[in-house]
């Protein structure tokens, strides 16, 4: 009964902490420290260093001997490195989930329809959101297990958010693009994979 408790309090830190780095609260190469976050959200310091520790994976932050725990000063390179990743499993997911959505792409449409909204208010935020929605039901629709578990490993979200917020790079239009996908799968081009591919290295950030 233990572990369920934990593990949720471990997720809600963590994204705590993800908050306050794509808002802003801490900068590139500021200190994190774990005690202060612990006091904050009156939690013990155990659950604040796994979710440092998580983050750290994802590359958000590191941590050095004496220095403590710093937000990283991630570069455009750095960003850019995720995306031939990122594309590379997009495509399988692709390929894997055409089948089902060509007979059915109601699990994409209400992120492109979203995704309409935003545009429309140049809404940053709300664009940032339904495109990770959209991609994320792209692959779990592949219905593999391991390559969602590997792609929400990535940190999707997170990064898209960072490469708007420290690098500029924002569309103005993103619905266009996601409805083009979702007409390819309703078309069963065998293209498919390819396009996918294609977009996602197409939002990379540029060093």
């Amino acid at each position: 009964m233990t572990a369920p408790v934990v593990h949720s309090l471990r997720e809600q830190i963590r994204e705590h902490i993800v908050d306050g780095i794509v808002s802003g609260r801490w900068k590139p190469g500021e200190r994190i420290v774990e005690r202060r976050i612990a006091v904050e959200l009156e939690v013990s310091q155990t659950p604040v260093r796994e979710a440092l520790r998580e983050l750290e994976t994802l590359r958000l932050i590191e941590s050095a001997p004496n220095k403590g725990v710093r937000v990283r000063d991630l570069t455009a390179a750095d960003l850019e490195e995720i995306y031939p990743v990122r594309a590379g499993l997009e495509q399988i997911a692709a390929e894997l989930a055409a089948p089902r959505l060509a007979v059915d792409v109601s699990v994409l449409e209400p992120s492109v329809a979203a995704l309409y909204e935003a545009d429309r208010l140049a809404d940053g935020e709300s664009q940032v959101r339904h495109t990770v929605a959209f991609h994320r039901e792209l692959v779990r629709a592949a219905g593999n297990s391991v390559l969602l578990h590997t792609w929400e490993g990535l940190g999707i979200e997170v990064f898209t958010a960072l490469s708007i917020r420290w690098l500029g790079t924002h569309q103005q239009a993103y619905a266009e693009e996601h409805q083009a996908l979702v007409d390819a799968f309703r078309a069963q081009d065998p293209d498919i994979g390819h396009l996918v591919k294609s977009h996602v290295l197409g939002c990379a950030p540029r060093a």
